[in-house]
């Protein structure tokens, strides 16, 4: 089991830094791809008729600017004060002064609502968070989602497709294969002594096939922990989607984004096409995105 703490604490480390340029990297028109996430929830949120949002994990306000038209209030909390600092600016600049914007931790049953004020959310996100939480948190966090949210309230939440894996033939494949799909103490224990000195070679040979130096370990700025340095996680859609059905989410539908038309090491040999066909490519509820979509977002509703 992680230690809470300690996790949170490298994660508040790793984005302290990323407060002023977060914006311009993944949502901007200089992003490595367009905000096709962002545009799908907020497609989703005024389809679904929500009114007033709760934006947990909220990072630097990024999808409050997205969104900074739209009829709907937002509010959002995140662990970063770095984060809630510059949020709170832009909610200024933009005109979204009465936006509620606070410090808290998707980890504190109390982070849900702003202190001191109780507002009805009628939907929540939660964008860029699941990846930094520890497995057996998961459930926990998405129930405080649902919690948050008036009964029948839309809810959407984030996270990193692991089944990706099973088409960039990288150190993620790797991983999956390795630790997802592989279940080497059952075969340690159906081997014979023969078979068991044979098994222990298989993970290199396994690692061979793949190419292990990419994607590139992402580091710190100055010095701080970077992305691939803290707790950063990917689901299996379908595993995610059962815990959120657990923790009180009904009409559970699994959403793909950020599809890749090809592995993404062969981006560099075809750039312009790649980014061309991938972008076209993008349907979320296209069967390839299972394995060829990076990204995936459930979106269901508060039970009652």
């Amino acid at each position: 089991m992680a230690d809470k703490a300690h996790v949170e604490r490298a994660i508040a480390a790793c984005y302290a830094t990323w407060a002023d340029d977060y914006y311009d990297n993944y949502y901007g028109p200089a992003a490595a791809y367009p905000p096709v996430h962002a545009d799908l929830v907020l497609r989703t949120l005024l389809e679904g008729g929500a009114r007033c949002l709760l934006d947990a994990g909220c990072g630097p306000a990024s999808f409050l600017r997205h969104m900074a038209h739209a009829p709907i209030a937002w509010h959002g909390f995140d662990l970063t004060p770095e984060m809630v600092a510059r949020a709170r600016a832009l909610a200024t600049e933009i005109g979204r002064g009465d936006a509620e914007i606070w410090v808290g931790s998707v980890l504190d049953d109390g982070a849900f609502r702003p202190p001191g004020r109780d507002i009805a959310f009628d939907s929540a996100i939660l964008i860029g968070v699941l990846p930094h939480i520890p497995a057996e948190e998961d459930e926990q966090v998405l129930h405080r989602l649902a919690g948050a949210v008036t009964p029948g309230g839309l809810l959407i939440a984030e996270a990193r497709n692991a089944l990706f894996g099973l088409f960039t033939l990288n150190r993620p494949s790797f991983e999956l294969f390795a630790e997802r799909l592989v279940d080497w103490p059952a075969l340690a224990a159906a081997a014979s002594d023969a078979e068991r000195a044979a098994l222990d070679g298989l993970r290199e040979a396994l690692a061979a096939r793949f190419r292990m130096d990419l994607p590139p370990v992402r580091t710190g700025k100055a010095g701080e922990p970077g992305y691939d340095q803290v707790l950063s996680r990917a689901h299996v859609p379908f595993e995610l989607a059962e815990a959120a059905r657990r923790a009180g989410w009904t009409d559970v539908e699994i959403l793909y984004t950020h599809f890749h038309a090809l592995p993404p090491m062969f981006e560099r040999v075809v750039p312009d096409l790649f980014r061309r066909a991938s972008l076209a490519m993008e349907n979320p509820r296209d069967w390839r995105g299972m394995v060829m979509a990076s990204s995936f977002h459930l979106v269901g509703r508060r039970q009652g």
